[in-house]
């Protein structure tokens, strides 16, 4: 997709000790989380899924835009990296989608690394580079499903972007963008598009979250060329960025978590 963040030494220092807990069993502890575990605090009485991304991802609206933050390579060891002093488009995504699914800060880590890799496993070829397998991965673990609207179709492509990892063929959910800005009624706020490429061998360009604010519809997203997270007329960016399909997806409510009832 092309969204990745230049960390400082610091924080690539921190990022790898963080590594090193997470190897041993424990949950990095990065006193730069404060802010999410705060959000997840204050968005937990919002009833909805949707509320909570548009709580969430409103309150980190002017983040920095951070290119190459995740530590990993096909020669060197991945690292489970939690931050949020800046984004790319799929970490922005990641950050939010993992904070509103949860009811508490512990459970922040666990629920990020299921979004980010597939079945969950921290490894360089197992996390989601392309949209189309980070979609397919997230909505067969129920954490996504997908959206169709009039006009929805599937597209079959190869993708080598990255060829360490070899020639996939994937199949995108399309909606052309005609279709999408006029069933605005059919979308909502916190749903997550992807804006497909026209580039050969490359699946998407781009992603970020749907907002509805005063029956317009918004993107909101970790923008490159603006260096920060932002709001952007959904119209504008399409016509701006030439983009002619694109492909939704809605974050589940997670199951409530069962008590458990001891007969005295």
């Amino acid at each position: 997709m092309g969204c990745d963040s230049n960390a400082s030494r610091r924080d690539i220092l921190r990022i790898l000790a963080g590594g090193a807990l997470l190897a041993a069993g424990a949950r990095p502890a990065f006193a730069g989380l404060t802010r999410i575990d705060r959000l997840i605090v204050e968005s937990k009485a919002l009833p909805t899924i949707s509320q909570r991304i548009g709580f969430i991802s409103n309150a980190l609206l002017g983040s920095p835009y951070l290119k190459r933050s995740l530590i990993g390579g096909p020669n060197l060891p991945e690292q489970m990296v939690l931050r949020d002093d800046g984004f790319d488009c799929v970490t922005y995504c990641e950050t939010v989608l993992a904070a509103a699914m949860v009811r508490e800060p512990g459970e922040f880590a666990d629920t990020l690394r299921k979004i980010r890799y597939h079945d969950g496993i921290v490894d360089w070829r197992g996390r989601n580079h392309y949209f189309s397998e980070w979609s397919d991965s997230n909505v067969a673990n129920h954490i996504c499903q997908r959206v169709t609207l009039p006009g929805s179709h599937a597209v079959p492509r190869t993708v080598n972007y990255m060829p360490e990892l070899g020639e996939r063929q994937v199949t995108l959910a399309a909606i052309p963008c005609p279709n999408l800005l006029a069933n605005a009624k059919l979308v909502s706020t916190g749903d997550i598009v992807g804006f497909m490429s026209q580039r050969p061998k490359l699946d998407y360009f781009h992603i970020g979250f749907v907002v509805i604010r005063d029956g317009k519809m918004f993107v909101r997203h970790a923008a490159q060329s603006k260096h920060r997270v932002l709001d952007e007329r959904m119209d504008s960016f399409l016509a701006f960025n030439r983009v002619r399909r694109v492909t939704l997806l809605r974050p589940e409510e997670p199951a409530p978590v069962a008590v458990a009832v001891h007969a005295n």
